[in-house]
């Protein structure tokens, strides 16, 4: 497998990925599906093109080694002097107990410090506390900040009125004791 900045080619390969892993029937075979709070595409390959094209914002893809094959992707986009945002962490659902998640997270941390951040960001649906509680494990820390949840066709359907974002954030650094490893915890 190998790490690569995605490129516009990637766009609709990516969605299709993302939109598996949370939403589609086969995300139902992993832990991170979001399919009983939300319906609908996750993100469109347009908005991943334009996430591509953000000078502000890397795409970094996991492909397996014959090249072919998407595996993972991860966002990061270099907000402000210092500061990161991650987002759209994904891997295959039949890879998610494989920990790619985990080794994708960490190179995209990797990724922001080389680059200058020293804090990195990230946001999840208040009710995915399994989600949360697996970030907190990598040490993100809940900051205590709530964010709306965009309520459009940009995220799909919603099927709650209440959804929140919270948001974490990690001291990006040299990495602390090992982190919990328990079993399909990617």
């Amino acid at each position: 497998m190998h790490l690569e900045l995605a490129a516009a080619a990637d766009a609709e390969p990516i969605a299709d990925l993302v939109n598996g892993a949370y939403r589609g029937t086969g995300g139902r075979l992993g832990w991170t599906h979001e399919a009983e709070l939300m319906t609908g595409d996750r993100v469109g390959s347009q908005d991943v093109a334009a996430m591509i094209d953000d000078s502000t914002t890397a795409v970094l893809i996991r492909r397996s080694d014959d090249a072919a094959a998407l595996l993972a992707c991860v966002a990061v986009q270099m907000d402000a002097p210092g500061r990161c945002t991650i987002s759209m962490l994904a891997v295959a659902p039949e890879l998610q107990a494989a920990r790619l998640g985990r080794a994708l997270l960490e190179e995209a941390e990797r990724f922001a410090a080389d680059r200058g951040a020293t804090v990195a960001k990230l946001t999840v649906v208040h009710l995915r506390e399994s989600l949360i509680a697996w970030y907190e494990r990598r040490g993100y820390r809940r900051t205590g900040t709530r964010e709306p949840f965009p309520y459009d066709e940009t995220v799909g359907a919603p099927r709650r009125g209440d959804l929140h974002f919270v948001v974490l954030e990690k001291v990006l650094g040299p990495h602390g004791p090992p982190h919990d490893r328990a079993a399909g915890d990617d």
